[in-house]
């Protein structure tokens, strides 16, 4: 079986490291070889902070159907033309939603502009008129990312151990006798 990779990326937060692969395929979610819903223990935070790219591309996906087809626009997300495989180890499961939430939003920023075309309308015919606009719709797509903060990797880190305090603030009591 031979997997047509879209786009290969890396996030990290925390601990966290996420290695995120879209392939095509029928819109499946992955992390570390089980569905994303039974790894992340069905816990809606890190769910909706993990699926929060592919809801822009929804909402960017309704919005342009619903300017070039009106029969199309149904009010119905459907599933996109891709698989999403997550390698993720480190740090605990919110560090790693956070991650993968990075990790995804880099990779359908670096798909092909080509490519996003079909994977934003899988049923229908690419129109010379859909191909022309493929490069400002990529552009479009990564603005988004952007103003949401998608794209922006968290600095914060564990602050290091400094000598003669017990963590990296936490002191002993102070014994005035």
């Amino acid at each position: 079986m031979s997997l047509e990779i879209l786009a290969r990326t890396v996030g990290r937060r925390k601990e966290a490291v996420a290695q995120v692969q879209l392939v095509k395929g029928t819109g499946q979610f992955f992390i570390n070889n089980k569905i994303a819903d039974e790894y992340l223990q069905k816990n809606a935070c890190s769910i909706i902070s993990i699926k929060a790219p592919l809801e822009i591309l929804k909402t960017f996906d309704s919005d342009i159907s619903s300017a070039e087809n009106k029969s199309l626009s149904n009010g119905n997300f459907k599933n996109f033309a891709f698989d999403t495989f997550v390698k993720v180890k480190g740090g605990g499961t919110i560090g790693q939603a956070e991650a993968i939430k990075l990790g995804l939003a880099r990779a359908i920023c670096e798909i092909n502009p080509l490519s996003l075309i079909s994977i934003l309308f899988p049923e229908q015919e690419i129109s010379i008129d859909l191909q022309n606009k493929n490069f400002t719709i990529a552009t479009e797509i990564r603005k988004q990312f952007k103003t949401k903060g998608y794209l922006t990797q968290d600095s914060r880190v564990k602050e290091r151990r400094k000598y003669g305090l017990k963590k990296a603030r936490k002191a002993s009591q102070y014994n005035k006798r």
